[in-house]
């Protein structure tokens, strides 16, 4: 069971949407239209076409999946005062006394770019269920990060 923020949960459905009411027509339509143009062995277009079938048909599957298997998560049912999933967490490296800020979401959400980590990854692991104050030790593949949450909120 994963738990998905109502954002990325409807994104994953358009996208599904999306792939199955507009894509996957065109695909056919493409592939009737190679397989008509004769000898399939020899011919380019038709495999392309094949491909981008096999290709659209796996996302399909695995987004089906990913909705199959998800729940959305309310906010207003998880604890303000330690880090959960959907936690912006601002936390200092004791190390390098870097600060840093995340937001702790699903691994179907990770952005790293977008200052999001998977609740699955090592700091991610380290940091759930910590307070304000509190150490998470991280086992990176540098050794261990320790790291003090200086501030939780919930977006």
């Amino acid at each position: 069971m994963e738990y998905l923020s109502k954002e990325r949960y409807d994104e994953i459905a358009a996208e599904l949407k999306h792939l199955i009411g507009e894509v996957y027509p065109k695909i056919k339509d493409d592939l009737a239209e190679a397989s008509a143009q004769g000898d399939r062995s020899d011919n380019a277009g038709y495999r392309e076409a094949r491909r981008n079938q096999a290709k659209t048909i796996s996302r399909i599957r695995f987004l089906q999946k990913i909705l199959e298997h998800s729940r959305v998560i309310d906010p207003g049912h998880l604890p303000k005062d330690e880090v959960c999933l959907l936690s912006r967490v601002e936390f200092t490296n004791l190390s390098t006394q870097t600060r840093m800020a995340f937001q702790v979401v699903s691994p179907h959400e990770m952005d790293l770019e977008a200052g999001k980590i998977s609740l699955k990854s090592p700091i991610g692991a380290a940091l759930m269920g910590k307070r304000v104050g509190e150490i998470a030790e991280a086992q990176v593949p540098s050794g261990t990060l320790r790291l003090r949450i200086e501030s939780i909120t919930l977006d």
